[in-house]
């Protein structure tokens, strides 16, 4: 192996300062997004005075499955109903509605799985100005309070969440807003001056009034907050008293600015809040434009009466959290916990768990925008081949449709697609396709007549068409909200349908926050109309969710149910992890923009979003060559591994800047081949349990505090430790390797480090810090050949990786990779890796499935074992025999080899 040093590379970055452009035309110097000052629901929130609402206690009743009481506003005497539920395995749901509405409102149903089941509600004791409800063992307690109106949660006697503890509770109605008159509902500002907005050029009329909702929270004990992306921020939330909120409203930002609260394409109204004894999850479900103020601060601690005021301490941590939302309802769930494990699990039983990708979606993927006819799709390919760097899809961009009409190729550049996409399959490579929401308006194209008369366009706010303007030009919008529309384009994806497409060819949904070219911010008008009347404002988080969920139906439905898909999408919402692969968009190559995705990463998650990545080497701009092997590097360690750029960019195959940077490329790619057993396990993890792949520190190591804040290294799995190098032209590193009573062993050479400390690692180019826990069992590939299905020809080896008692565990789960025969007809295996006392064993570890995929275990690599008192013995189904073996005493390292042994068969090996 040679050894690299950055002295090695030819750097040029006389193109990574220019000045970054906008990719839309004629659209430079615009402020196109909006702040905080310029929203005016925010503005009105804000400004309302506190505790204007109580609850009703005498109207409590206990429902077949939860309560049910009033609230009252006083003034307007305008009455809500508060609806508290609980669902079985710790969850608590409060939704707050108009009790008797001028007009229904919007509530985001096919988020969730499906309506939850509840548990039964009991009075626990009543007071005249204060009830408590508990359930099932008594534990938990939710208490609502009278005047003003108040929620809190407790265990026991501990205080864990208060709802409305400032009275900044908010519900807007048209009962309590000016009623406007049939002009006003046209358009013309009522006296009010509420019903009418604008930004820059841009008007919005609220055709069913100020209807936004807000409440604040109080979370007792915790310091750390977690979640709500997208953000190109930090792992943990910042506090934003006096600053800007954060900001859930999807958005195509180019080249979006780092350390910002503001939208990007993709929402999820999750925020976690962790402290030693307990992880808390709050779901907002919301779809509309939604902002989130944090303040961390301390409740006092209740003094004497006779006490000096000098004498006042500061008491426990607490998070104060205020929710503001443009529409809808209020309707929260909390994740009980109490451990990190469990808030995935319960979420996930909200929203879904993360779908099981086919496993050539967990290779290396290699776009551009755009690669520019058949000729160079084969060339690239060939390149990838001659370099033996192994990768399975290649992308398409928007340039290989005719004119930008989606579900067609261009004639000239593109005559053959078939022929292209049997020319892959031969080598089992797949080819994915760009697929945007905008129909080019074209009367003279049936696709889009077809759309127009099958009446699956968005509406403008009188009724006809909606027009904005796209890649295409000209656009109208289908309206995924609609699910007779996601049923018709779901059909479009037949092959009878979809012309020169075969069943090796997989889609793209980009541009779905929706992106309008010189709209609103750059997407569609909040006062234009989907299905049922329902104004964009109400669903815009959702657009690109609808269009995600259409386009996996539409491949679910070309395999006749049989295949698993594969859709990625920019835009995204809580509950999109069920239907596949989301990305942070529109990055930039500078070394800022690969240090910022690790948190944006960790933070999608932590809130379902389990397969997700960045575009490797970045979208805009050129990388030199170190930042884009460093990327590379990093990329290989994150779930979905990308390379893309920008058709202004120099192109950037890995083999185009020499044989060092082509060399440590095709070691990092070939790493992540190898170890992709142990992903595809991790991925089968969070299928069922929830569990996301790429976790941060704290999720491992819950009470080690000196974790909670860390976010340039992280987890894959329980097993391995990673740190990507994100900083140019370093030597060292410094890694935190948590917990006193851990072993770490570096994955490169098998040096082990005991835990609880800080270690400096030197570092060249071709280093990849990683670090296997002490405890575990890693499965790999021996070799990894040209895509994923040539994994099937290496054997499989194993890392133990033993702890401070000698032990080790470690799961493999296999299945065919592609169908859902592991689900439908339980064709799947489990395997189970455990070494105690000596011991190592294999075992079925879910009888419930059974699947036999010929693969053979070849050797097994032991670290930290410290002597061998016998010769290895192994005791299979074909009898006992001897092991052959490789013992290093001062690296205490064990080689097993030669063992040849069915993976799927249970055996033993006694050290």
């Amino acid at each position: 192996m040679n050894t690299f040093s950055m002295a090695d590379l030819v750097i040029d970055k006389s193109d990574s300062t220019d000045e970054l452009q906008s990719l839309v035309p004629d659209d430079e110097g615009k402020e196109k997004l909006k702040r905080a000052e310029h929203t005016m629901f925010y503005k009105r929130q804000k400004a309302r005075a506190g505790f204007q609402y109580s609850a009703l206690l005498d109207t409590l009743i206990l429902l077949e499955r939860g309560a049910a009481v009033e609230l009252c506003h006083y003034n307007s005497q305008e009455h809500l109903l508060l609806l508290i539920h609980e669902i079985p395995n710790g969850i608590l749901r409060f939704t707050i509605d108009e009790l008797q509405p001028v007009r229904a409102r919007y509530k985001a149903k096919d988020v969730l799985m499906g309506e939850p089941k509840y548990e039964q509600l009991r009075i626990e004791w009543r007071k005249a100005d204060c009830v408590s409800l508990t359930w099932g063992s008594g534990q938990y307690h939710v208490q609502v309070f009278a005047f003003p109106f108040k929620l809190e949660i407790l265990y026991g006697e501990e205080a864990l969440l208060t709802f409305n503890p400032e009275g900044r509770f908010c519900f807007e109605t048209l009962s309590n807003s000016a009623r406007p008159s049939t002009s006003s509902h046209q358009g013309k500002e009522n006296t009010s001056g509420m019903w009418k907005t604008t930004f820059n050029q841009f008007q919005d009329i609220e055709g069913n009034g100020p209807r936004s909702v807000g409440i604040d929270l109080t979370l007792h004990g915790f310091y750390h907050a977690f979640g709500i992306p997208e953000h190109a921020d930090s792992l943990q939330l910042k506090d934003t008293s006096g600053s800007k909120p954060y900001r859930l409203y999807n958005l195509d930002v180019f080249g979006y600015k780092i350390n910002s609260r503001l939208g990007l394409y993709g929402s999820v109204p999750l925020l976690l809040a962790h402290k030693l004894d307990r992880t808390l999850g709050v779901f907002w479900l919301n779809s509309s434009e939604t902002l989130i103020d944090l303040q961390y601060g301390s409740s006092y601690k209740k003094q004497e009466e006779d006490d000096p005021p000098a004498n006042k301490s500061r008491g426990d941590p607490q998070i104060d959290v205020s929710w503001v939302s443009e529409s809808g309802i209020i309707d929260c769930f909390i994740l009980l916990g109490p451990s990190p494990t469990q808030v995935f699990f319960q979420y996930a039983l909200l929203t879904g768990y993360q779908a099981l990708p086919p496993l050539f979606s967990l290779g290396y993927h290699q776009c551009r925008w755009s690669y520019k006819d058949e000729e160079d799709v084969k060339a690239v390919d060939a390149g990838f081949d001659l370099h033996t760097i192994p990768y399975d899809v290649i992308w398409l961009d928007i340039d290989h449709t005719e004119g930008k009409r989606y579900f067609t190729w261009d004639s000239k550049l593109f005559p053959n697609p078939v022929d292209m996409q049997l020319h892959l399959q031969r080598k089992n490579r797949k080819l994915v396709v760009i697929n945007d929401p905008h129909i080019k308006a074209d009367p003279d194209w049936p696709f889009f007549c077809a759309s127009r008369d099958g009446g699956h366009f968005v509406k403008d706010r009188g009724g006809g068409l909606y027009h904005g303007s796209c890649w295409p030009g000209d656009s109208c919008y289908l309206d995924f909200s609609s699910s007779r529309t996601r049923s018709w384009y779901a059909r479009q994806f037949s092959l009878d349908n979809y012309k020169g497409s075969t069943d090796s060819l997989f889609v793209w949904n980009d541009m779905n926050e929706p992106s309008v070219f010189y709209g609103p911010e750059q997407t569609m008008p909040k006062d234009v109309l989907h299905c049922s009347g329902w104004e964009h404002r109400e669903l815009h988080n959702l657009y690109g969710f609808y269009q995600h969920m259409a386009t996996f139906e539409g491949l679910i439905t070309r395999s006749g149910g049989l295949e698993r898909p594969f859709v990625l999408s920019r835009s995204f919402f809580a509950g999109s992890q069920r239907m596949g692969a989301v990305w942070t968009g529109d990055n930039v190559a500078t070394w800022e923009y690969l240090k910022i995705s690790i948190p944006m990463l960790l933070s999608l998650s932590l809130t379902g979003i389990h397969f997700c990545g960045a575009d490797v080497g970045g979208f805009a701009q050129d990388p030199d060559a170190e930042l884009l092997v460093r990327w590379y590097q990093a990329g290989a360690l994150q779930p979905f591994y990308r390379g893309h750029s920008a058709k202004q960019t120099k192109r950037r195959e890995p083999w185009l800047f020499g044989d060092t940077v082509t060399s440590a490329v095709r070691a990092a790619i070939q790493q992540r081949y190898c170890l992709l057993p142990y992903w595809y396990t991790l991925f089968h993890l969070a299928h069922t349990s929830a569990l996301p792949p790429m976790r941060p520190m704290w999720v491992e190591f819950p009470k080690e505090t000196e974790t909670f804040t860390v976010e340039n290294q992280y987890m894959i799995g329980n097993a391995l430790l990673a740190c990507p190098v994100t900083d140019p032209g370093v030597t060292e590193v410094k890694i935190l390797l948590p917990g006193s009573d851990e072993l770490w062993y570096d994955v490169s050479n098998g040096d082990v480090h005991r835990g609880g400390k800080i270690l400096s690692l030197p570092v060249t180019l071709e280093t990849i810090p990683v670090f296997q826990r002490g405890g575990t069992v890693v499965t790999r590939r021996t070799g990894c050949g040209s895509c994923t299905a040539d994994l099937l020809q290496h054997p499989f080896t194993l890392t133990v990786a033993l702890d401070l008692e000698g032990n080790a565990e470690g799961l493999l789960y296999e299945d065919d990779g592609h169908s859902f025969n592991y689900r439908d007809k339980k064709q799947f295996c489990l395997r189970k890796f455990s070494m105690h006392s000596g011991r190592l064993h294999s075992s079925c570890a879910d009888e419930e499935g059974f699947f036999i995929s010929g693969g053979k275990l070849e050797s097994v690599v032991i670290l930290g074992q410290k002597d061998v008192k016998r010769k290895p013995t192994l005791q299979s189904i074909a009898g006992n025999t001897t092991v052959t073996f490789q013992f290093q005493p001062k690296q205490a390292l064990l080689t097993l080899t030669g063992l040849d042994l069915d993976i799927h068969t249970d055996w033993e090996i006694i050290i």
